[in-house]
C-alpha cells in the first residue's frame, strides 16, 4: 500500500510540472495582468495533477496486474530472461556502433536493434532457462568442490541412482573410509524421484528407501556432500549422463550397477563398484572347510538345498531339499565367483537337530563314510 501510494503522489507532480511547463512554453501572454497568468499557472497545474493522478489509476492497476503475474513466474525464468536480454542489448550496441555511418538509416539503428535483439535475448532466455541456470550452478558447485578437493586427498565420487537404492554406501560413509566429496548430479536425483512415484509398488518402496538413505547420508557428511545442478540434453540415458559427468571434472562413479560398471571402464572413468567392495571384505572359505547353516529353501537342480551366510553368500547344498529348514554342518566342495558375487556349493556331513531321524540320518552318513 505503501508504494502505490508513493507511486501516485510522483505521478501527481509529474503531472502538475508538466501542466505548468506546458502553460508558460505555449499558452504564456506577457500582456496579461500578473493576476491572470497566476490564475492560469495554478489552473495549468491543477489540470496536470488530475490527469497525473487520472494516469497513476491506471498505471497501478496494470502495475499490480504485472506484479501479481511476475510473483507466479518461476525465479530461474526471470534470471534466464534477464540474462538474455542483457546479452541480446550488448549486441545489439555492438552492431549498432559498427554500422552507425550508414546513411540515412544509421541514427535508427541503435533504437531497432536494441528492440529487436532485445526482444530476441529474452525469448532466447526463457526458452534455454534450464540449460543457463545449471551452467551457472555448475560451475559455482564444481569450483566448490576443486577447492575442497585441494584441502583433502582423494578425488571427488559420483553417486549412482543404484548405489543409493542398495543401501551399503551409508554404511560404507560412516566407517569414514571414502576421501573426497560425494557429488549428486540433479538427474540422478530426478531419476530417483521419478522411481519414488512409480506407480509400481516395488519400484516406489525402492525409490522411496533411496530418498532416506541419501537424507541420512547427508546427515552422517554434510560439507562432504555436494548436489549439482547439472543435466544434459544428450546423451538421455542417466547412466550415459553420469560417465559423461564424471568425465568432465575427473570424478570417480560408485555405483553397484554391472552395465555401467563395465561401460564406464571403456570410456576411462574409474569405477568403485560396492559389490566388488562386500566380496573383498568377505571371509575366506576354502574347499574342504566345514560350514554350520540353516537349509532356507530348495534350490533349482533337483536335491538341492539352498542356504545363506551372515553376508549374504549362496551356498548350494546337495541333496539339501530333505532338511528345510534344519540346521546344518556342510563341506565345502568348490567355490564360484561371479560378477554378482561368490556362490558355495557342499554337501551335507552332519545334521544339527535332536529328533531321532537326524541321529539316525548322521549314523547312516558316518558308517557309509558320505
Amino acid at each position: 500500500m505503501q508504494g502505490k501510494k508513493l507511486f501516485r503522489i510522483i505521478l501527481v507532480i509529474i503531472g502538475a510540472v508538466i501542466g505548468y511547463e506546458i502553460y508558460n512554453r505555449f499558452y504564456f501572454i506577457p500582456d496579461l495582468p500578473t493576476s491572470y497568468n497566476i490564475l492560469y499557472n495554478s489552473l495549468a497545474i491543477v489540470i496536470g495533477g488530475i490527469v497525473g493522478f487520472l494516469v497513476s489509476s491506471l498505471f497501478t492497476i496494470k502495475l499490480q496486474q504485472i506484479i501479481h503475474n511476475l510473483q507466479k513466474v518461476p525465479t530461474k525464468n526471470i534470471i534466464a530472461a534477464i540474462f538474455g536480454l542483457i546479452v541480446g542489448l550488448v549486441i545489439a550496441n555492438l552492431l549498432a556502433y559498427s554500422l552507425s555511418f550508414i546513411p540515412l538509416i544509421g541514427s535508427y539503428l541503435p533504437i531497432i536493434l536494441n528492440v529487436v535483439l532485445g526482444l530476441i535475448g529474452v525469448s532466447v532466455g526463457l526458452s534455454k532457462g534450464d540449460e543457463i541456470v545449471n551452467f551457472f550452478g555448475y560451475f559455482k558447485n564444481v569450483n566448490k568442490a576443486k577447492r575442497r578437493t585441494d584441502k583433502v586427498s582423494g578425488c571427488a565420487k559420483v553417486l549412482d541412482t543404484s548405489a543409493i537404492i542398495d543401501g551399503r554406501i551409508l554404511d560404507i560413509c560412516q566407517t569414514g573410509f571414502l576421501e573426497g566429496d560425494l557429488i549428486i548430479p540433479r538427474f540422478v536425483l530426478s531419476e530417483l524421484q521419478h522411481i519414488a512415484d512409480s506407480s509400481d509398488s516395488l519400484k516406489r518402496n525402492r525409490g522411496r528407501r533411496g530418498l532416506d538413505i541419501l537424507n541420512k547420508i547427508i546427515k552422517i557428511n554434510k560439507n562432504k556432500v555436494k548436489i549439482v545442478g547439472k543435466d544434459y540434453r544428450e546423451p538421455k540415458e542417466v547412466d550415459a549422463k553420469i560417465i559423461k559427468f564424471a568425465k568432465e571434472i575427473n570424478a570417480k562413479i560408485i555405483t553397484t550397477d554391472y552395465n555401467l560398471n563395465k561401460i564406464a571402464q571403456l570410456e576411462g572413468v574409474l569405477v568403485l563398484n560396492i559389490n566388488d567392495l562386500s566380496n573383498a571384505l568377505k571371509a575366506v572359505i576354502l574347499p574342504g572347510e566345514e560350514i554350520a547353516v540353516q537349509i532356507i529353501k530348495e534350490g533349482k537342480e533337483p536335491e538341492q538345498g539352498v542356504a545363506y551366510l551372515d553376508d549374504g553368500t549362496m551356498i548350494v547344498i546337495e541333496d539339501g531339499n530333505k532338511y528345510i529348514g534344519k540346521k546344518v554342518n556342510i563341506l565345502v566342495t568348490s567355490i564360484l565367483q561371479t560378477p554378482a558375487g561368490r556362490m558355495i556349493f557342499g554337501k551335507i556331513k552332519m545334521v544339527v537337530d535332536n529328533n531321532k531321524s537326524s541321529k539316525l540320518e548322521n549314523y547312516r552318513r558316518a558308517f557309509s563314510g558320505k
